[in-house]
C-alpha cells in the first residue's frame, strides 16, 4: 500500500467511526505495519495544521507487550526444565538415578542446573543421603511454568494486562519472557476535522487576482520571527577559538607578541642556545625531525655569540658560570636544521635582540619586556589519541632585573585565574635550560584529582649571558600545550577528531566560542 492510500482508508475509518479510535485497531484492520498507520496520522496532522489545530484529537498510549525468548518458547512446547527434570527421576523408579546422569538428561548444562534446582526446591524430587541417588517424591506434577508461557504465546492485548505483575519480574529473571514498550495513539474527530484537507496558498498570484479566486482561497499566515536559510560563512575552528582566548588573555596583561614564522630553525637556536647538550636524547632522529635539504644553516656571522654558547657548553673553571657539560662542542653539529621542537627557539632569538638593543640604548637599566608566542611546534612521536607530530605550543616570558621564583609563581597564579583555574600547586622538575624548574597542577573538578596544566622556570644564567644580557637580568617563563585545555573545553577525547582528515566539521560549525 502506498502512503497515499493508507492515508485515504485512515480518513476513512475515522470519518465513518462514532468514537475513538486505536492506531493499533486500525494497523489490524488494514493489515499493515502499526509504525505506518502512526505515520499516516502525523502527516494528516501536518497537513492540516496549516489552517487549523484541531483537526484531530490524538492521545498518547502505552502498553506492555509480553514476547517469549527462545528459551522460553522452547519450554512452552516441551515443558519446563524442572518438569523434565521430575519426568527423569520419575523414569528411574525404583533404583533412581545420580544427579550426574540425571543433568544430562537436558543437553544444556545450564538449563539442567537449574531444572535440579527447581525441583529440588518444589519438593518434586528428593536426595538420599546414604546413596546419594535421586527419587521422586511425588507421583504427578503440574508444569505451570509450561502452562503460563504458552498461555502468553497466545494472548491478546487486553490478556497481558492482566497477568500478575510478580509472575512477570520472576520470568523475566529466568529471561523466559521479555516486556516491550509499545507506543500507540488514541484518535478522534476533532471540531475541525473534514475528509477532504485543503491547503493553504502560499502566495498572491497573478492567476489568482485575475480569476477572482483569491476570496474564496485560505492563506497562509507569514510567520515574521523565521529566521530563515543561515547564510554560507566561515567557521572558526575550535583551537583557533582557544587561542584567541589565549592571546586575549597575554594581551590583557601586558604582554607583547613574539614573532613565530619560522617553522625551521638551525639546531644552534633550537638546542644550543638554551644549553641542551648535543648528545641529549632530544636531538636524536626519533624524536626530531631533521632537514635533507637543506641539511645545514648558514655560517653566524655573529663570532661572540657562538663563542660565548660554546663557552657554556664545555664550561669554564673561572668560575663566572657553572662547570658546564665538560665536553667538546661542535659547530657542525649546531648547523643542523630541524623543524622547530618548541617555540622557546622564538624566545632565544628574542632575549638575544633584546640584549643587542640594550647595548646600542647605552641605558645602565635593562628595559623589562613581557613576551608570548603561540604557534606549531613539530615532535617526532607516535601518533595515538592524545599525541599528534605537531601541535601548538602556548610560551610566556617575563624578562626584568633581579626577579625570583615568587614573582614566577605569583605571574602564573594571574595567569592561571584568567583562564577560570583557581587552585595551583608546583611540583619540582627538571629542564636543559631553566634552574629551578616547577611543573604546574590544577585540581580537575570532573575527574577529582590534580593534573598537569604546565610547564615553568628561571632561564639558566650561562643561557641569558650567553645571549648577550646583562647578568642583573632574570628571565621567567612557562608554557603549556594548546590541544590539551581545547579538548578538555569541548570535550573531545580523541585528538585525532579535532585535527587531521577525520574531523567532524559539524563539531566544528556548532561549537560556541570559547569562555573560560
Amino acid at each position: 500500500m502506498t502512503e497515499e492510500f493508507i492515508i485515504d482508508q485512515v480518513v476513512g475509518k475515522i470519518n465513518s467511526s462514532v468514537g475513538p479510535v486505536s492506531t493499533l485497531d486500525l494497523a489490524r484492520d488494514f493489515d499493515v505495519d502499526h509504525q505506518k498507520i502512526v505515520g499516516a496520522i502525523k502527516s494528516l496532522v501536518a497537513q492540516a495544521s496549516a489552517t487549523t489545530d484541531k483537526y484531530l484529537n490524538i492521545t498518547p498510549k502505552e502498553y506492555k507487550q509480553l514476547s517469549l525468548t527462545p528459551e522460553g518458547i522452547i519450554i512452552s512446547k516441551d515443558g519446563s526444565h524442572e518438569s523434565r527434570i521430575f519426568k527423569a527421576v520419575l523414569d528411574s523408579r525404583p533404583n533412581g538415578i545420580d544427579q550426574e546422569s540425571l543433568l544430562k538428561c537436558i543437553p544444556d548444562a545450564s538449563m539442567a542446573k537449574i531444572g535440579f534446582s527447581k525441583a529440588m526446591s518444589n519438593q518434586w524430587i528428593q536426595l538420599d543421603k546414604e546413596t546419594r541417588l535421586i527419587h521422586p517424591k511425588k507421583e504427578a506434577i503440574n508444569d505451570e511454568v509450561q502452562q503460563l508461557l504458552a498461555s502468553i504465546a497466545k494472548m491478546s492485548l487486553e490478556d497481558s494486562r492482566k497477568v500478575d505483575s510478580k509472575t512477570v519480574a520472576d520470568l523475566k529473571k529466568r529471561k523466559l519472557i521479555t516486556e516491550t514498550s509499545i507506543k500507540y495513539m488514541i484518535v478522534e474527530k476533532g471540531s475541525e476535522f473534514s475528509v477532504k484537507i485543503e491547503r493553504p496558498e502560499t502566495d498572491m498570484t497573478t492567476a489568482l487576482i485575475q480569476s477572482g479566486e483569491w476570496r474564496a482561497k485560505k492563506f497562509k499566515d507569514y510567520n515574521f520571527d523565521a529566521l530563515g536559510l543561515p547564510p554560507d560563512r566561515g567557521h572558526l575552528h575550535p583551537l583557533m577559538k582557544v587561542r584567541d582566548q589565549f592571546r586575549q588573555i597575554f594581551l590583557e596583561m601586558g604582554f607583547s607578541e613574539m614573532p613565530t614564522n619560522n617553522y625551521v630553525e638551525s639546531s644552534f637556536w633550537n638546542f644550543d642556545t638554551l644549553v641542551v647538550p648535543q648528545a641529549h636524547p632530544a636531538r636524536d632522529s626519533q624524536d626530531t625531525f631533521f632537514l635533507r635539504f637543506p641539511e645545514k644553516a648558514n655560517r653566524l656571522e655573529d663570532r661572540a655569540l657562538v663563542d660565548r654558547v660554546s663557552l657554556a657548553h664545555r664550561g669554564t673553571m673561572d668560575g663566572k658560570w657553572p662547570r658546564g657539560y665538560r665536553y667538546e662542542w661542535s659547530e657542525d653539529e649546531s648547523s643542523r636544521n630541524v623543524l622547530r621542537t618548541h617555540t622557546t627557539a622564538v624566545t632565544a632569538r628574542m632575549l638575544y635582540e633584546l640584549a643587542n638593543r640594550h647595548k646600542l640604548s647605552g641605558d645602565s637599566r635593562f628595559k623589562p619586556a613581557k613576551l608570548f608566542s603561540i604557534d606549531r611546534v613539530f615532535r617526532n612521536e607516535t601518533l595515538d589519541a592524545t599525541h599528534l607530530a605537531e601541535f601548538n605550543q602556548v610560551e610566556g616570558v617575563v624578562l626584568d632585573e633581579d626577579l625570583t621564583l615568587g614573582d614566577l609563581m605569583g605571574i602564573l597564579e594571574a595567569f592561571f585565574e584568567k583562564l577560570g583555574i583557581g587552585r595551583l600547586r608546583f611540583k619540582p622538575a627538571y629542564n636543559p635550560y631553566t634552574e629551578p624548574s616547577m611543573e604546574i597542577f590544577s585540581f580537575h573538578s570532573g575527574l577529582k584529582k590534580w593534573v598537569e596544566v604546565g610547564n615553568s622556570g628561571v632561564f639558566r644564567p650561562e643561557l641569558m649571558q650567553a645571549l648577550g644580557l646583562p647578568e642583573t637580568v632574570t628571565g621567567i617563563a612557562w608554557g603549556l600545550s594548546l590541544e590539551r585545555p581545547t579538548m578538555i573545553k569541548y570535550k573531545i577525547e580523541n585528538i585525532r577528531d579535532m585535527v587531521g582528515h577525520k574531523v567532524n566539521l559539524e563539531m566544528v560549525h556548532e561549537n560556541p566560542l570559547c569562555l573560560f
